[in-house]
């Protein structure tokens, strides 16, 4: 008996190129974007350069590389990884740098689902890992780990790297430049893309958007989107960040309160969100993967599942076929 073929991903249909920008927000902070595709964070120091979030592929790396070359002769050192997500750290081959620095939280989630997230992202995206035959064999290992706070001086001058809370994953890192009120977020905030939750904490999250809050950032790259360079550019990013996960959160937890099953859960969340989110980057794609781990939060998995190609594409026929 023949079965009818699932929808694929929202995200495999999505083959446009994206414009990149290399914006400046001071002599040391530069953001890579890219009209809601991952961006990069670059951090000029006096002696150093930092880079956050690597591109998806070390082929992919080398626009950014040529990009920071434009600007700096200084030597890229330190690689940030912001949390473990393959796209943001499979391109840190390409860099040569001598350090690269992850928090001891994501060094565990890539030695316990690395492989498996890989092959996760890779089949749901495939635009974002252009030239994949470029990764070298095996994951990307963080030379240096930390937990909490680690700061980095470059020269003279201060990178704070910051555990702020757990919200996309559990590892998730800030960077943060004191002196002139700059941060780095990774996929904590977004803005005019939507979060990607399949991972995430959604008890925690709102909390951890508070604690950026709270060190009064004046400018802000997020995960997704431009960067915010505008002290009100950036409470805008935290409360539509904010917003969706707690629009999502209770329209789950209202779900699972009535005894639906998740796809029902699934059906009434994206009715209820579409309307306000629906137009944000990648919403189609990341909206089944969001519910179903806020329903699993709510319900029986206080610890994010881990993601296989396999259940990746069991989870899209059951929801958005």
């Amino acid at each position: 008996m023949s079965s009818t073929p699932s929808k694929a991903f929202a995200s495999q249909a999505d083959l446009a190129e994206k414009t990149v920008s290399f914006s400046r927000l001071s002599d040391n902070a530069w953001a890579y974007t890219a009209e809601g595709d991952p961006n990069t964070g670059v951090i000029i120091g006096d002696d150093a350069v930092l880079v956050l979030d690597t591109q998806a592929t070390p082929v992919m790396a080398q626009d950014v590389i040529r990009r920071i070359r434009q600007v700096t002769d200084k030597p890229i050192r330190y690689v940030l990884l912001t949390h473990y997500h393959a796209v943001r750290v499979l391109g840190a081959s390409a860099y040569g740098a001598q350090h690269i620095i992850a928090s001891h939280d994501t060094r565990d989630l890539i030695k316990e689902r690395g492989e498996q997230d890989k092959a996760s992202e890779i089949g749901r995206f495939p635009r974002l890992f252009r030239n994949v035959d470029s990764v070298p064999a095996g994951l990307t290992w963080p030379t240096i780990t930390f937990s909490g706070k680690m700061t980095l001086w470059l020269g003279g001058l201060e990178v704070q790297l910051l555990q702020l809370g757990r919200g996309h994953t559990k590892g998730d890192t800030v960077a943060w430049l004191p002196q002139q009120k700059i941060l780095f977020s990774g996929d904590l905030v977004e803005f005019d893309a939507t979060p990607y939750a399949g991972d995430a904490y959604f008890r925690d999250w709102p909390a951890t958007l508070d604690a950026i809050a709270a060190l009064g950032p004046q400018q802000l790259v997020p995960g997704r989107g431009a960067a915010l360079t505008t002290p009100e550019q950036v409470a805008a990013g935290l409360n539509s960040t904010r917003a969706f996960i707690q629009d999502l959160r209770d329209s789950v937890e209202a779900g699972v309160r009535a005894g639906l099953d998740l796809k029902a859960v699934y059906q009434q969340t994206l009715a209820a969100l579409t309307p306000r989110y629906g137009h944000w980057v990648i919403f189609q794609h990341c909206m089944p993967f969001d519910v179903t781990r806020c329903y699993d939060e709510m319900t029986q998995y206080p610890h994010p599942r881990i993601w296989t190609a396999e259940r990746d594409i069991e989870m899209w026929k059951a929801l958005a076929a």
